[in-house]
Protein backbone atom coordinates (compact mmCIF):
# COMPACT_ATOMS: atom_id res chain seq x y z
CA UNK A 1 0.00 0.00 0.00
CA UNK A 2 3.01 2.25 1.04
CA UNK A 3 4.30 1.37 -2.10
CA UNK A 4 1.33 2.76 -4.40
CA UNK A 5 1.30 5.79 -2.52
CA UNK A 6 4.71 6.18 -3.34
CA UNK A 7 5.23 5.18 -7.09
CA UNK A 8 2.23 7.17 -7.85
CA UNK A 9 0.76 4.26 -10.35
CA UNK A 10 -2.22 2.72 -9.75
CA UNK A 11 -1.35 -0.90 -8.95
CA UNK A 12 -4.12 -1.49 -11.20
CA UNK A 13 -2.46 -0.15 -14.37
CA UNK A 14 0.29 -3.12 -13.17
CA UNK A 15 -1.80 -5.73 -13.52
CA UNK A 16 -3.09 -3.91 -17.36
CA UNK A 17 1.08 -4.46 -18.53
CA UNK A 18 0.47 -8.17 -16.90
CA UNK A 19 -2.72 -8.96 -18.45
CA UNK A 20 -1.03 -8.00 -21.58
CA UNK A 21 1.87 -9.45 -21.55
CA UNK A 22 -0.60 -12.83 -20.84
CA UNK A 23 -2.54 -12.06 -23.75
CA UNK A 24 0.30 -12.23 -25.74
CA UNK A 25 1.58 -15.54 -24.85
CA UNK A 26 -2.36 -16.82 -24.88
CA UNK A 27 -3.38 -15.48 -28.39
CA UNK A 28 -0.10 -16.21 -29.76
CA UNK A 29 0.14 -19.79 -28.88
CA UNK A 30 -3.41 -20.76 -28.46
CA UNK A 31 -4.88 -18.77 -31.29
CA UNK A 32 -2.36 -17.85 -33.87
CA UNK A 33 -0.43 -21.47 -32.99
CA UNK A 34 -3.30 -23.95 -34.34
CA UNK A 35 -2.84 -22.71 -38.33
CA UNK A 36 1.54 -23.12 -38.04
CA UNK A 37 0.63 -26.32 -36.13
CA UNK A 38 -1.46 -27.82 -38.55
CA UNK A 39 1.45 -26.69 -41.43
CA UNK A 40 3.89 -28.52 -39.57
CA UNK A 41 2.13 -31.34 -38.32
CA UNK A 42 1.31 -32.58 -42.06
CA UNK A 43 4.49 -32.05 -42.78
CA UNK A 44 6.07 -34.49 -40.64
CA UNK A 45 3.22 -36.85 -40.27
CA UNK A 46 1.41 -36.91 -43.84
CA UNK A 47 -1.56 -36.97 -42.10
CA UNK A 48 -4.69 -35.22 -44.67
CA UNK A 49 -6.16 -31.81 -44.12
CA UNK A 50 -9.31 -32.85 -42.85
CA UNK A 51 -8.40 -35.35 -40.12
CA UNK A 52 -5.18 -32.10 -38.91
CA UNK A 53 -7.97 -29.35 -39.65
CA UNK A 54 -10.42 -31.16 -37.76
CA UNK A 55 -8.02 -31.15 -34.69
CA UNK A 56 -8.23 -27.39 -34.96
CA UNK A 57 -11.83 -27.18 -35.22
CA UNK A 58 -11.84 -29.59 -31.34
CA UNK A 59 -9.20 -27.36 -30.18
CA UNK A 60 -11.87 -24.44 -30.25
CA UNK A 61 -14.45 -26.60 -29.53
CA UNK A 62 -13.05 -27.87 -26.37
CA UNK A 63 -12.05 -24.42 -25.21
CA UNK A 64 -15.28 -23.25 -25.74
CA UNK A 65 -16.66 -25.84 -23.07
CA UNK A 66 -13.53 -24.48 -20.82
CA UNK A 67 -14.37 -21.24 -20.88
CA UNK A 68 -18.02 -21.65 -19.64
CA UNK A 69 -16.82 -23.25 -16.21
CA UNK A 70 -14.04 -20.56 -15.67
CA UNK A 71 -16.23 -18.97 -13.74
CA UNK A 72 -16.49 -21.96 -10.79
CA UNK A 73 -13.44 -22.94 -11.55
CA UNK A 74 -12.53 -19.25 -9.79
CA UNK A 75 -14.31 -19.79 -7.41
CA UNK A 76 -13.41 -23.03 -6.37
CA UNK A 77 -9.03 -22.24 -7.35
CA UNK A 78 -8.55 -18.81 -7.67
CA UNK A 79 -8.07 -17.10 -10.87
CA UNK A 80 -3.87 -17.51 -10.19
CA UNK A 81 -3.97 -21.08 -9.84
CA UNK A 82 -5.69 -21.52 -12.79
CA UNK A 83 -4.21 -19.08 -14.60
CA UNK A 84 -1.14 -21.37 -13.96
CA UNK A 85 -2.79 -24.57 -14.60
CA UNK A 86 -4.11 -23.37 -17.80
CA UNK A 87 -0.28 -22.03 -19.05
CA UNK A 88 1.14 -25.64 -18.13
CA UNK A 89 -1.91 -27.25 -20.27
CA UNK A 90 -1.30 -25.01 -22.82
CA UNK A 91 2.34 -25.89 -22.97
CA UNK A 92 1.97 -29.62 -22.66
CA UNK A 93 -0.77 -29.86 -25.03
CA UNK A 94 1.29 -28.09 -27.72
CA UNK A 95 4.23 -30.04 -27.14
CA UNK A 96 1.24 -32.80 -27.41
CA UNK A 97 0.82 -31.73 -30.92
CA UNK A 98 4.42 -31.43 -31.81
CA UNK A 99 4.92 -35.32 -30.67
CA UNK A 100 1.90 -37.31 -31.54
CA UNK A 101 2.82 -40.43 -33.60
CA UNK A 102 -0.96 -41.11 -33.93
CA UNK A 103 -4.27 -39.65 -34.48
CA UNK A 104 -5.87 -40.19 -31.34
CA UNK A 105 -2.82 -38.95 -29.78
CA UNK A 106 -3.24 -35.35 -31.34
CA UNK A 107 -6.53 -34.99 -30.56
CA UNK A 108 -5.75 -35.56 -27.02
CA UNK A 109 -3.21 -32.84 -27.31
CA UNK A 110 -6.01 -30.88 -28.95
CA UNK A 111 -7.78 -30.78 -25.69
CA UNK A 112 -4.93 -29.75 -22.91
CA UNK A 113 -3.87 -27.03 -26.04
CA UNK A 114 -7.36 -26.14 -26.40
CA UNK A 115 -8.64 -25.74 -22.50
CA UNK A 116 -5.41 -24.19 -21.33
CA UNK A 117 -5.24 -21.10 -23.63
CA UNK A 118 -8.25 -19.82 -22.87
CA UNK A 119 -7.88 -19.49 -19.35
CA UNK A 120 -5.14 -16.77 -20.68
CA UNK A 121 -8.05 -15.72 -23.56
CA UNK A 122 -10.61 -12.94 -24.15
CA UNK A 123 -12.63 -14.20 -20.22
CA UNK A 124 -9.58 -14.29 -18.08
CA UNK A 125 -8.30 -10.65 -19.52
CA UNK A 126 -11.96 -9.27 -18.45
CA UNK A 127 -11.75 -11.19 -15.48
CA UNK A 128 -8.31 -10.14 -14.12
CA UNK A 129 -8.86 -6.69 -15.03
CA UNK A 130 -12.43 -5.43 -14.52
CA UNK A 131 -11.58 -5.50 -10.97
CA UNK A 132 -9.48 -2.78 -10.61
CA UNK A 133 -11.56 -0.43 -13.16
CA UNK A 134 -14.97 0.94 -13.45
CA UNK A 135 -15.15 4.17 -14.94
CA UNK A 136 -11.41 3.31 -16.67
CA UNK A 137 -12.40 0.27 -17.55
CA UNK A 138 -12.81 0.13 -21.57
CA UNK A 139 -9.26 1.93 -21.57
CA UNK A 140 -7.74 -0.83 -19.67
CA UNK A 141 -9.66 -3.28 -21.07
CA UNK A 142 -8.48 -1.97 -24.84
CA UNK A 143 -4.78 -2.11 -23.65
CA UNK A 144 -4.62 -5.22 -22.20
CA UNK A 145 -6.46 -6.86 -25.22
CA UNK A 146 -4.19 -5.18 -27.27
CA UNK A 147 -1.60 -8.16 -25.98
CA UNK A 148 -3.92 -10.59 -28.39
CA UNK A 149 -2.72 -8.65 -31.19
CA UNK A 150 0.88 -8.35 -30.49
CA UNK A 151 0.47 -11.87 -29.90
CA UNK A 152 -0.13 -12.64 -33.56
CA UNK A 153 2.50 -9.89 -34.48
CA UNK A 154 5.42 -11.71 -33.03
CA UNK A 155 4.43 -15.60 -32.63
CA UNK A 156 3.19 -16.02 -36.02
CA UNK A 157 7.02 -15.11 -37.25
CA UNK A 158 8.41 -16.71 -34.56
CA UNK A 159 6.93 -20.43 -34.46
CA UNK A 160 7.93 -20.60 -38.16
CA UNK A 161 11.53 -19.30 -37.70
CA UNK A 162 11.49 -21.94 -34.05
CA UNK A 163 10.26 -24.46 -36.09
CA UNK A 164 12.80 -24.17 -38.93
CA UNK A 165 15.62 -24.03 -36.70
CA UNK A 166 14.83 -26.25 -33.73
CA UNK A 167 12.20 -28.62 -35.32
CA UNK A 168 8.66 -28.67 -34.27
CA UNK A 169 9.32 -30.30 -31.05
CA UNK A 170 12.13 -28.65 -29.86
CA UNK A 171 10.25 -25.14 -30.98
CA UNK A 172 7.17 -26.41 -28.56
CA UNK A 173 9.14 -26.95 -25.88
CA UNK A 174 11.48 -24.25 -25.74
CA UNK A 175 8.51 -21.79 -26.24
CA UNK A 176 6.63 -23.74 -23.78
CA UNK A 177 8.97 -23.59 -20.77
CA UNK A 178 9.48 -19.28 -21.00
CA UNK A 179 5.73 -18.77 -21.29
CA UNK A 180 5.09 -21.07 -17.88
CA UNK A 181 7.84 -19.17 -16.31
CA UNK A 182 6.69 -15.79 -17.37
CA UNK A 183 3.39 -16.50 -16.37
CA UNK A 184 4.07 -18.38 -13.12
CA UNK A 185 5.86 -15.33 -11.86
CA UNK A 186 3.38 -12.36 -13.24
CA UNK A 187 0.70 -14.82 -12.03
CA UNK A 188 2.00 -14.60 -8.16
CA UNK A 189 2.58 -10.59 -8.50
CA UNK A 190 -0.09 -9.36 -10.18
CA UNK A 191 -3.21 -11.94 -10.89
CA UNK A 192 -3.46 -13.23 -7.52
CA UNK A 193 -3.68 -9.73 -5.83
CA UNK A 194 -7.45 -7.66 -6.05
CA UNK A 195 -8.33 -4.09 -4.82
CA UNK A 196 -9.79 -5.56 -1.72
CA UNK A 197 -6.62 -7.12 -0.47
CA UNK A 198 -4.74 -4.12 -0.84
CA UNK A 199 -6.76 -1.53 0.17
CA UNK A 200 -7.55 -0.41 -2.56
CA UNK A 201 -10.22 0.85 -4.88
CA UNK A 202 -11.59 0.44 -8.65
CA UNK A 203 -9.42 3.52 -10.77
CA UNK A 204 -7.09 4.23 -8.15
CA UNK A 205 -10.42 6.38 -6.16
CA UNK A 206 -9.68 6.86 -2.60
CA UNK A 207 -11.56 3.54 -0.73
CA UNK A 208 -14.91 4.02 0.36
CA UNK A 209 -15.64 6.11 -2.12
CA UNK A 210 -18.64 5.86 -4.03
CA UNK A 211 -18.19 3.61 -7.42
CA UNK A 212 -18.66 4.46 -10.87
CA UNK A 213 -22.35 5.20 -11.33
CA UNK A 214 -22.59 2.54 -14.74
CA UNK A 215 -24.70 0.29 -14.81
CA UNK A 216 -28.28 0.83 -16.31
CA UNK A 217 -30.94 0.82 -13.35
CA UNK A 218 -33.11 -1.79 -15.45
CA UNK A 219 -30.30 -4.50 -14.96
CA UNK A 220 -31.92 -7.51 -12.44
CA UNK A 221 -30.04 -10.50 -11.38
CA UNK A 222 -31.17 -13.53 -13.91
CA UNK A 223 -30.00 -16.29 -11.73
CA UNK A 224 -29.88 -19.91 -13.53
CA UNK A 225 -31.38 -20.41 -16.44
CA UNK A 226 -32.69 -16.64 -16.39
CA UNK A 227 -29.97 -15.44 -18.36
CA UNK A 228 -30.91 -17.25 -21.67
CA UNK A 229 -34.32 -15.73 -21.11
CA UNK A 230 -32.96 -12.37 -21.17
CA UNK A 231 -33.05 -10.31 -24.35
CA UNK A 232 -29.96 -8.47 -23.74
CA UNK A 233 -27.88 -11.25 -22.89
CA UNK A 234 -29.25 -13.47 -26.05
CA UNK A 235 -28.73 -9.85 -28.64
CA UNK A 236 -25.18 -9.60 -26.91
CA UNK A 237 -24.19 -13.22 -27.52
CA UNK A 238 -25.73 -13.55 -30.72
CA UNK A 239 -24.04 -9.97 -31.83
CA UNK A 240 -20.41 -11.07 -30.49
CA UNK A 241 -20.63 -14.57 -32.18
CA UNK A 242 -21.89 -13.38 -35.66
CA UNK A 243 -19.06 -10.18 -35.46
CA UNK A 244 -16.44 -13.28 -34.63
CA UNK A 245 -17.86 -15.70 -37.25
CA UNK A 246 -17.65 -13.39 -39.98
CA UNK A 247 -14.03 -12.15 -38.85
CA UNK A 248 -12.54 -15.63 -38.27
CA UNK A 249 -14.00 -17.05 -41.81
CA UNK A 250 -12.32 -14.02 -43.88
CA UNK A 251 -9.54 -13.29 -42.26
CA UNK A 252 -8.83 -17.64 -42.77
CA UNK A 253 -8.96 -16.47 -46.14
CA UNK A 254 -7.48 -13.96 -46.88
CA UNK A 255 -3.74 -13.63 -47.22
CA UNK A 256 -4.40 -16.46 -50.39
CA UNK A 257 -7.03 -14.05 -51.73
CA UNK A 258 -4.62 -11.21 -51.26
CA UNK A 259 -1.59 -12.85 -53.07
CA UNK A 260 -2.56 -13.24 -56.57
CA UNK A 261 -2.96 -9.41 -57.36
CA UNK A 262 -0.25 -7.83 -54.28
CA UNK A 263 2.13 -11.01 -54.28
CA UNK A 264 3.37 -12.69 -50.96
CA UNK A 265 5.48 -9.97 -49.54
CA UNK A 266 3.45 -7.12 -49.64
CA UNK A 267 0.02 -9.74 -48.66
CA UNK A 268 1.96 -10.71 -45.90
CA UNK A 269 2.54 -6.73 -45.32
CA UNK A 270 -1.19 -6.31 -45.70
CA UNK A 271 -1.85 -8.59 -43.27
CA UNK A 272 0.08 -7.03 -40.70
CA UNK A 273 -1.49 -4.00 -41.13
CA UNK A 274 -4.58 -5.16 -40.74
CA UNK A 275 -3.41 -5.70 -37.46
CA UNK A 276 -2.13 -2.72 -36.52
CA UNK A 277 -5.47 -1.03 -37.53
CA UNK A 278 -7.11 -3.49 -35.25
CA UNK A 279 -4.73 -2.27 -32.27
CA UNK A 280 -5.79 1.44 -33.48
CA UNK A 281 -9.52 1.25 -33.62
CA UNK A 282 -9.19 -0.99 -30.14
CA UNK A 283 -7.41 1.83 -28.79
CA UNK A 284 -9.45 4.53 -30.48
CA UNK A 285 -12.88 3.29 -29.05
CA UNK A 286 -11.17 2.28 -25.66
CA UNK A 287 -9.42 5.51 -25.01
CA UNK A 288 -12.37 7.91 -26.46
CA UNK A 289 -15.58 6.16 -25.87
CA UNK A 290 -17.50 8.11 -23.23
CA UNK A 291 -18.38 6.61 -19.78
CA UNK A 292 -21.95 6.96 -20.09
CA UNK A 293 -22.18 6.33 -24.13
CA UNK A 294 -24.25 3.64 -25.21
CA UNK A 295 -21.87 0.82 -26.36
CA UNK A 296 -23.97 -1.34 -28.12
CA UNK A 297 -23.86 1.67 -30.85
CA UNK A 298 -20.04 1.94 -31.16
CA UNK A 299 -20.03 -2.02 -31.52
CA UNK A 300 -22.44 -1.22 -34.57
CA UNK A 301 -19.84 1.76 -36.03
CA UNK A 302 -16.86 -0.88 -35.60
CA UNK A 303 -18.29 -3.43 -37.60
CA UNK A 304 -20.24 -0.73 -40.35
CA UNK A 305 -16.96 0.24 -40.60
CA UNK A 306 -15.67 -3.74 -41.15
CA UNK A 307 -19.03 -3.85 -43.89
CA UNK A 308 -18.02 -1.35 -45.64
CA UNK A 309 -14.45 -3.49 -45.81
CA UNK A 310 -16.09 -6.12 -46.94
CA UNK A 311 -17.87 -4.10 -50.17
CA UNK A 312 -14.59 -2.75 -50.77
CA UNK A 313 -12.61 -6.33 -51.30
CA UNK A 314 -15.96 -7.01 -53.35
CA UNK A 315 -15.50 -4.18 -55.31
CA UNK A 316 -11.74 -4.25 -56.21
CA UNK A 317 -12.70 -7.73 -57.89
CA UNK A 318 -9.15 -9.52 -56.87
CA UNK A 319 -7.18 -6.94 -59.05
CA UNK A 320 -7.45 -3.25 -57.57
CA UNK A 321 -4.76 -3.00 -55.24
CA UNK A 322 -6.41 0.63 -54.23
CA UNK A 323 -9.07 -1.04 -53.00
CA UNK A 324 -8.08 -3.78 -51.48
CA UNK A 325 -5.80 -1.96 -49.31
CA UNK A 326 -8.54 -0.19 -48.54
CA UNK A 327 -10.60 -3.16 -47.29
CA UNK A 328 -7.69 -4.54 -45.52
CA UNK A 329 -7.45 -1.14 -43.29
CA UNK A 330 -11.40 -0.69 -43.05
CA UNK A 331 -11.96 -4.42 -41.84
CA UNK A 332 -8.37 -4.39 -40.07
CA UNK A 333 -10.25 -1.78 -37.58
CA UNK A 334 -12.68 -3.29 -36.35
CA UNK A 335 -11.35 -7.03 -35.71
CA UNK A 336 -10.09 -6.18 -31.98
CA UNK A 337 -13.11 -4.39 -30.93
CA UNK A 338 -15.12 -7.70 -31.48
CA UNK A 339 -13.59 -9.13 -28.87
CA UNK A 340 -12.93 -5.79 -26.07
CA UNK A 341 -16.68 -4.21 -26.58
CA UNK A 342 -19.02 -7.21 -25.80
CA UNK A 343 -17.73 -7.09 -21.87
CA UNK A 344 -18.38 -3.42 -21.89
CA UNK A 345 -22.00 -3.37 -23.04
CA UNK A 346 -21.83 -6.58 -20.02
CA UNK A 347 -20.93 -3.84 -17.99
CA UNK A 348 -23.67 -1.65 -18.43
CA UNK A 349 -26.59 -3.81 -18.89
CA UNK A 350 -25.73 -6.62 -16.25
CA UNK A 351 -25.50 -6.63 -12.49
CA UNK A 352 -21.79 -7.02 -10.94
CA UNK A 353 -22.98 -10.55 -9.95
CA UNK A 354 -24.11 -11.40 -13.17
CA UNK A 355 -21.23 -9.77 -15.35
CA UNK A 356 -18.96 -12.23 -14.21
CA UNK A 357 -21.56 -15.34 -15.83
CA UNK A 358 -22.32 -13.46 -18.79
CA UNK A 359 -18.58 -12.14 -20.18
CA UNK A 360 -17.20 -15.77 -20.16
CA UNK A 361 -20.58 -17.22 -21.71
CA UNK A 362 -20.51 -14.64 -24.52
CA UNK A 363 -16.97 -15.63 -25.12
CA UNK A 364 -17.89 -19.20 -24.97
CA UNK A 365 -20.50 -19.31 -27.63
CA UNK A 366 -18.69 -16.87 -29.50
CA UNK A 367 -15.51 -19.28 -29.66
CA UNK A 368 -17.52 -22.45 -30.24
CA UNK A 369 -19.26 -20.58 -32.85
CA UNK A 370 -16.07 -19.13 -35.41
CA UNK A 371 -14.52 -22.33 -34.91
CA UNK A 372 -16.59 -23.77 -37.92
CA UNK A 373 -15.64 -20.36 -39.89
CA UNK A 374 -12.49 -21.42 -41.70
CA UNK A 375 -14.33 -24.35 -42.97
CA UNK A 376 -17.16 -22.82 -44.01
CA UNK A 377 -16.42 -19.69 -45.54
CA UNK A 378 -13.88 -22.31 -47.32
CA UNK A 379 -16.74 -24.06 -48.74
CA UNK A 380 -18.34 -21.04 -50.12
CA UNK A 381 -15.17 -20.08 -51.80
CA UNK A 382 -15.02 -23.46 -53.48
CA UNK A 383 -18.62 -23.80 -54.48
CA UNK A 384 -20.02 -20.12 -55.09
CA UNK A 385 -19.71 -18.74 -59.13
CA UNK A 386 -18.54 -15.24 -60.10
CA UNK A 387 -21.32 -12.28 -59.11
CA UNK A 388 -21.50 -9.66 -61.51
CA UNK A 389 -18.29 -8.39 -63.06
CA UNK A 390 -16.43 -10.19 -60.05
CA UNK A 391 -15.08 -13.39 -61.29
CA UNK A 392 -15.34 -16.59 -59.29
CA UNK A 393 -11.57 -17.15 -58.60
CA UNK A 394 -11.88 -13.90 -56.62
CA UNK A 395 -14.17 -15.43 -54.21
CA UNK A 396 -16.93 -12.29 -54.58
CA UNK A 397 -19.89 -14.55 -52.36
CA UNK A 398 -17.42 -14.92 -49.44
CA UNK A 399 -17.46 -11.25 -49.03
CA UNK A 400 -20.94 -10.96 -49.02
CA UNK A 401 -21.35 -13.64 -46.75
CA UNK A 402 -18.93 -11.55 -44.67
CA UNK A 403 -21.03 -8.25 -45.24
CA UNK A 404 -24.77 -9.82 -44.84
CA UNK A 405 -23.17 -11.76 -41.72
CA UNK A 406 -21.91 -8.29 -39.76
CA UNK A 407 -25.04 -7.21 -40.66
CA UNK A 408 -26.85 -9.69 -38.59
CA UNK A 409 -24.68 -8.63 -35.79
CA UNK A 410 -25.62 -5.62 -35.85
CA UNK A 411 -29.17 -5.84 -36.07
CA UNK A 412 -28.83 -8.44 -33.10
CA UNK A 413 -26.91 -5.31 -30.77
CA UNK A 414 -29.36 -2.81 -31.81
CA UNK A 415 -32.38 -5.28 -30.91
CA UNK A 416 -31.11 -5.80 -27.84
CA UNK A 417 -30.77 -1.95 -26.46
CA UNK A 418 -33.13 -0.13 -24.20
CA UNK A 419 -33.35 2.95 -23.43
CA UNK A 420 -30.92 3.97 -20.38
CA UNK A 421 -32.97 6.31 -18.22
CA UNK A 422 -30.81 6.21 -14.79
CA UNK A 423 -28.22 4.67 -13.69
CA UNK A 424 -26.53 2.27 -10.93
CA UNK A 425 -23.55 1.73 -9.03
CA UNK A 426 -21.05 0.00 -11.24
CA UNK A 427 -20.82 -3.70 -11.17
Amino acid sequence: MQAEKTSGVFFGWRVVTAVFVLATFGWGLGFYGPPVYLHAVRETRGWSLALVSTAVTVHFLFGALVIANLPKLYRRYGVAAVTKAGCIALACGIAGWAMAREPWQLFVATLFSGGGWVTMGAAAVNAIVSPWFARARPAALASAYNGSSVGGIIFSPLWVAAIGLLGFPGAAIAIGIVMVATIWVLADLYYAKTPEQMGLAADGDAPGSAAAALTSSEARPLPGGQLWQDRRFVTLAAGMALGLFAQIGLLAHLFSLLVPALGPQLAGAAAGAATAAAIAGRTLFGWLMPAGADRRLFACTSYLVQVAGSIAFLIAAGNSIPLLLIGVILFGFGIGNATSLPPLIAQTEFVKEDVIRVVPMIVAVGQGTYAFAPATFGLIREVAPSFAFVPAKAAPYLFIAAAAIQTAAIASFLIGRRRQRSLAPAG
